[in-house]
């Protein structure tokens, strides 16, 4: 495992897989990141060798750079909010079609200590990952209760790093 300062020794071994399963199987990766704020690119990043599997990442925490930067509709926006598995989507989908990746993932939650609702209390987050040239919805939402803004975003990119393993075409 490669030795960090940065980061948890879980996160470190599966983002290590990821490059590694990647970099095997020839295909790059980009991520679309909101309440992760880029923790999964730099976990990446910390793996001598990511450059062959990461194209890029897109940080979107709010839901202008979703628009500008991945092509949100506002309309999605507007309909179901930031954190729901249409945006996690519909990032996704942006992240393959403004890069040169072949598999992205999305991340999109409510990582509090605010922000939460009777519908979506903190700790939801919603994932979502999108293959090139393929349509098909691989959205999922998960409810991280009672932990800390740091361990929700820590859970939160574990799960991105996992759908990158078992999803990755």
């Amino acid at each position: 495992m490669a030795k960090t300062l940065f980061f948890p020794e879980d996160l470190v071994a599966l983002a290590e897989r990821v490059i590694a399963e990647n970099k095997a199987a020839g295909r790059t990766i980009a991520l679309a990141e909101s309440c992760t704020g880029g923790l999964v690119c730099a976990a990446l990043t910390e793996i001598p060798g990511s450059s062959a599997v990461l194209d890029r990442g897109f940080v979107t925490y709010s839901n202008e750079a979703k628009q500008e930067l991945l092509g949100v509709q506002s309309d999605i926006l507007e309909a179901f909010g930031a954190v729901s598995p249409a945006t996690a989507w519909a990032m996704a989908q942006g992240a393959i079609r403004h890069s040169n990746a072949d598999v992205a993932v999305a991340v999109s939650g409510i990582a509090g200590p605010d922000g939460g609702t009777e519908m979506k209390p903190v700790g939801t987050v919603v994932f979502a990952l999108a293959i090139r040239g393929d349509d098909e919805v691989n959205a999922e939402q998960k409810l991280i209760e009672g932990a800390s803004r740091a361990e929700i975003r820590h859970q939160a990119a574990l799960v991105a790093l996992e759908m990158l393993l078992l999803h990755g075409g």
